[in-house]
């Protein structure tokens, strides 16, 4: 009886542990899931009654002018962003793999940007970017407009994207070479194989569930993208960089309709969710060959 009592101690105590983050759960982001879900099928612009109008939002936003526009740019971005922020962090790391002079230095030196503040990172490249007094420009002698080009405007931004996801998935690829037995290596270059060799037949298989985990990681983040579009572009020029979370911003804080925004909102997230069955999928099958 008297461990039954500890026993019960333990668990009430353990509860009352949980209970801040469960509430802060619930509070933030369950209720706010809820209210958004139910918004999206109402009409308000946080002054008047809410009035419920069904699937007009949806249909709405499907049969807005930009939108197909929008959905284009939000699927570029997002795709280029995470084909480059994983092929490039995976080439890295498997050289810092190889225990390089620095190594630790370099590791340092590519994390850096994924820990400064996103405000500081798109005013600084803002400033480099800037068409008169930009260090570009000055530097090359140049008078490209950049973020003012609607043909540079989005590869800039995929490009600053990619430099700031670097270290991060650096540190996640490092870790997941931590799991492949170094004894697979100097076998294969004890039976000649060269480098590019061991990458494919070793690296590559053993990595799998690391490259899956970064690809939908780094794929989610650049869907929901909204800082650096915010600051640099404001969706310009002529819409070139407005993404779909930039649009619910501008929804919701602009024009006041929190109905298509909410819309908005849940149709970015089955994209999202398309995305992650269809990776997972995939990911299902090449465990199976």
């Amino acid at each position: 009886m008297k461990n039954c009592k500890v026993t019960q101690n333990e668990h009430l105590f353990g509860f009352l542990f949980v209970l801040p983050a469960v509430i802060g759960i619930f509070v933030f982001i369950i209720i706010p899931i809820i209210g958004s879900f139910y918004l999206s099928f109402n009409e308000w612009n946080l002054l008047d009654k809410i009035t419920f109008v069904g699937l007009k939002n949806y249909k709405a936003v499907l049969t807005e002018k930009y939108f197909v526009q929008i959905f284009i740019n939000t699927v570029v971005y997002a795709l280029s962003t995470t084909f480059f922020a994983v092929v490039i962090p995976l080439l890295i790391a498997d050289i810092l793999n190889k225990k390089i002079k620095f190594a630790e230095f370099f590791k340092t030196i590519f994390f850096i940007p994924f820990i400064t503040p996103v405000v500081v990172i798109a005013i600084v490249w803002s400033q480099i970017f800037d068409p008169a007094s930009g260090f570009i420009n000055q530097v090359f002698h140049t008078h490209s407009t950049w973020l003012f080009d609607k043909n540079l405007a989005m590869p800039l931004l995929i490009f600053i994207s990619v430099w700031r996801l670097l270290g991060y998935n650096i540190i996640l690829f490092l870790t997941g070479y931590v799991s492949i037995n170094p004894n697979l290596y100097e076998a294969a270059k004890i039976d000649g194989a060269n480098n590019f060799q061991i990458f494919r037949k070793i690296t590559l298989p053993l990595l799998k569930p690391t490259i899956y985990f970064v690809t939908l990681v780094t794929a989610i983040s650049s869907f929901q993208v909204f800082d650096l579009v915010y600051i640099m572009t404001e969706g310009g020029p002529e819409n070139s960089t407005n993404i779909i979370v930039y649009s619910i911003y501008k929804y919701a804080f602009e024009y006041f309709d929190i109905g298509k925004s909410c819309a908005m909102a849940y149709l970015l997230f089955i994209a999202i969710l398309i995305l992650a069955i269809i990776q997972r999928k995939l990911q299902k099958e090449n465990s199976i060959e």
